[in-house]
């Protein structure tokens, strides 16, 4: 055999693997969608320096890409309107332009633009939409999974905690008591347990 044919021979086969190894890494991930029955996204901010008031959406949606068991991409979609903090007087304050402005901004939004792995632990790098104002967020996040339910469907869990400033959203409202402190904290608490069930293979369209 001339060297000419070993040479053409090592491209060709050096090519197929490239190929094969490409195929094998598209497949490989994931697309899992947000389980909403099973997903809580929860909030809380200080009342008068001196306890916590806690709330919650109802309405939401995301998606999460996993690439070999880690996350390569997650997005998520919050109907501002959803809030609930059990008392629909303050309800209806926080869909005011004094905090969320529902009318004028109905969405929060996130994004990740990458991931950062430290330790056993998963940071999800993302753009932040509030209130038309975007800020980059650091959440850190576990996983756990995956495994079959009953229904033979893949599921995946995620947990998740951090804080923002509500002031950085523009959220400015505030009362001041006789004392001369602020009724409102400036931070507030996240905290995200969800369930996400497997919808296949990701491809450009689903991601």
């Amino acid at each position: 055999m001339s060297s000419n044919t070993n040479i053409r021979t090592r491209i060709i086969l050096g090519l197929t693997s490239a190929v094969v190894l490409a195929l094998s890494r598209a497949t490989a991930a994931d697309s899992y969608k947000i389980d909403p029955a099973h997903t809580s996204l929860n909030f809380s901010i200080r009342h008068m320096g001196v306890s916590n008031v806690k709330g919650h959406f109802d309405a939401f949606a995301g998606s999460l890409v996993l690439d070999h068991g880690s996350i390569k991409e997650a997005s998520g979609m919050v109907q501002v309107k959803s809030v609930n903090t059990g008392m629909e007087r303050r309800d209806s304050h926080l869909r005011s332009p004094d905090f969320f402005d529902v009318a004028k901004y109905p969405e929060i939004r996130f994004k990740t633009k990458r991931v950062e792995q430290r330790g056993e632990r998963t940071v999800l790098i993302a753009d932040f939409t509030m209130r038309g104002v975007t800020k980059e967020m650091r959440l850190p996040v576990t996983l756990s999974g995956p495994i079959k339910d009953p229904q033979g469907t893949t599921r995946i869990g995620l947990e998740g905690r951090t804080t923002l400033n509500r002031k950085d959203y523009g959220i400015q409202f505030n009362g001041v008591m006789e004392t001369g402190g602020l009724m409102l904290g400036e931070e507030v608490a996240i905290e995200i347990d969800a369930e996400a069930t497997k919808q296949g293979p990701a491809t450009a369209e689903n991601q």
